[in-house]
Order: C-alpha cells, then sequence, then structure tokens
C-alpha cells in the first residue's frame, strides 16, 4: 500500500514538473493564439459608472450628462446606448471617438412613478462589448392643488403706505 501511494505521488509531481515546462514559440507544437495585454486592456474609461439624482419632484424629467474616455490606440464607435425602461432616455454621439478623445451620453429620465429609482444603461461599443451605467434616486409626490393662502400677503395688500 505503501509503495502504490509513493508511486502516485511522484507520477503527480513529475507530471505537475512537466506541465510547467516552457516551450520556446519554435518548438513545432502549436500553443493557439497568443493574447497580449494590450489586446485585452478595455478602451472605454468612465469618469463615473453611477450617478444619484438623491430627490426629485414627480413630473419633472431630470438629466445628467456621462463622460466617456477612449484609452486606446485606435478609434472607439459605440454602436447602442439602451436603457431598461422607456421612462429612462439615452442620447450619444453616433460619430468614432478618436484616441484620447472624450464623448458624452446625455441620460434622461421621466420622474412619473413616486418612490425610489434604479435604472440601468448598457452601453454597446465596438461591436461586441459592453459596459453598464447607472441612475437612482427617489421621487417625491408633488403637493396636489395650488400652494395654501398666506395670511401674511393678504394682510400686506390690504395695508397702505
Amino acid at each position: 500500500m505503501k509503495t502504490l501511494s509513493l508511486f502516485v505521488i511522484s507520477f503527480l509531481a513529475i507530471s505537475g514538473l512537466n506541465a510547467q515546462a516552457g516551450h520556446s514559440p519554435n518548438d513545432g507544437h502549436n500553443h493557439g493564439t497568443v493574447v497580449t495585454q494590450a489586446a485585452t486592456d478595455d478602451i472605454l474609461k468612465l469618469k463615473e459608472t453611477e450617478f444619484d439624482f438623491a430627490k426629485i419632484p414627480q413630473g419633472k424629467p431630470v438629466y445628467h450628462t456621462f463622460e466617456i474616455i477612449n484609452t486606446g490606440k485606435t478609434a472607439l464607435k459605440l454602436d447602442n446606448v439602451s436603457a431598461t425602461c422607456g421612462c429612462t432616455t439615452p442620447e450619444w454621439s453616433r460619430e468614432e471617438i478618436a484616441p484620447g478623445a472624450t464623448a458624452k451620453i446625455k441620460v434622461g429620465y421621466n420622474a412619473a412613478a413616486e418612490g425610489v429609482f434604479e435604472k440601468f444603461i448598457t452601453i454597446t461599443y465596438n461591436t461586441n462589448q459592453t459596459k453598464q451605467i447607472k441612475i437612482k434616486g427617489t421621487v417625491w409626490k408633488a403637493p396636489e392643488g395650488s400652494a395654501p393662502a398666506n395670511a401674511s400677503i393678504d394682510l400686506l395688500k390690504k395695508q397702505s403706505f
């Protein structure tokens, strides 16, 4: 039993060492495509990924502009910017963004429903890459009707100076 255990441990150790041994690029083996770090870097950088409107009045649309930067060495194309519902409306330029340049995505929210909200906007760029940004806040219900009468104003109107 000890001999079998020693044999299995030795075999695993030797196999592990062989797997760690490097191969030269021209050793006759196909090692697949080498992915460099630059190819996997994300070229779309967001200055912020979330914006909190805090408390906003019901029935008043609000807007926030997110800024993006192309940190890559090639042009960046925003293919689509989509929201999770019709109450959130993103606007963006369809023009390519040059390397090192910035662009803006304006996101509007129609505060029709009272309460807490959290909406996600998906940015699709360079055909198949995506990022998400988020807006959130609380919609407070505006009072119904006009403001209550102010007795002090009525008193001032009656005064003659």
